[in-house]
C-alpha cells in the first residue's frame, strides 16, 4: 500500500504537440490534473520531465498551472533515468513509490518504468493518466511495464489508497476533486 511521505508523482513529458497528438489527449489532461491536485492535498511531491521541450514543446497549461513555481526537468533520453539531474532530483526526495502518468505509454514512460524498477523503486503506473498516439501502443506499454513488475492503478484507486480513510478534510478536498470527473 502506497503512502504518501513514502510516495512521489513522476509526469512524464505531456507537452504541447505531443499531448495533442495522444489518443484520449483531453481525458489524459483531466487525469494527470486531478492527481496533481491531489497530490498538492496529501503533500506527495511531483517531479515533472520534458523531452526536447525546443521541438515537442512545453508541458501544457492546465497541469502547469497546478504547479506553480515547478521547473520541468528537460531531458534527450527517453528513460527519464537516463538524465543525470533527474536521477539526482528524484533522489533527493528519498522516495521509494513513484507514481507514474504521462507520455507515450510504450517508449518515455515504459522506458522509465523498466530502469526505475531496476533501481529498486516501487513504480505504480496510473493507467488513467498515461497514453500513446495509438490505443494499441498505449496498451502494449502497460502490459510490459506489468509483466516487469510495475503496479498498476488508476488516479482514483491511488488516492483513495493514499487517503486511508474517510473523515478528515483532506478526504474531503480529495473527494472534491475526483467528484469533478
Amino acid at each position: 500500500m502506497i503512502q504518501p511521505e513514502e510516495s512521489l508523482l513522476l509526469v512524464i513529458d505531456v507537452q504541447g504537440r505531443l499531448a495533442a497528438s495522444v489518443a484520449g489527449s483531453d481525458s489524459l489532461i483531466a487525469a494527470v490534473s486531478r492527481m496533481v491536485r491531489g497530490c498538492a492535498v496529501l503533500e506527495v511531491p511531483v517531479m515533472v520531465t520534458e523531452q526536447y521541450p525546443k521541438g515537442l514543446g512545453s508541458t501544457v497549461e492546465p497541469i502547469m498551472e497546478l504547479l506553480p513555481g515547478a521547473l520541468p526537468l528537460e531531458k534527450l533520453s527517453f528513460s527519464c533515468c537516463g538524465d543525470d539531474d533527474f536521477m539526482a532530483s528524484l533522489r533527493s526526495y528519498g522516495r521509494n513509490d513513484i507514481l507514474i502518468a504521462g507520455m507515450e505509454t510504450h517508449v518515455c514512460v515504459y522506458q522509465t518504468a523498466i530502469e526505475l524498477l531496476d533501481f529498486g523503486y516501487n513504480v505504480h503506473i496510473l493507467t488513467d493518466a498515461v497514453s500513446s498516439r495509438t490505443e494499441g501502443n498505449r496498451q502494449l506499454g502497460i502490459g510490459c511495464m506489468e509483466r516487469a513488475g510495475a503496479l498498476l492503478t488508476s488516479t482514483e484507486m491511488a488516492l483513495f489508497e493514499l487517503l486511508r480513510e474517510a473523515g478528515s478534510e483532506r478526504f474531503k478536498a480529495v473527494s472534491a476533486i475526483l467528484k469533478e470527473q
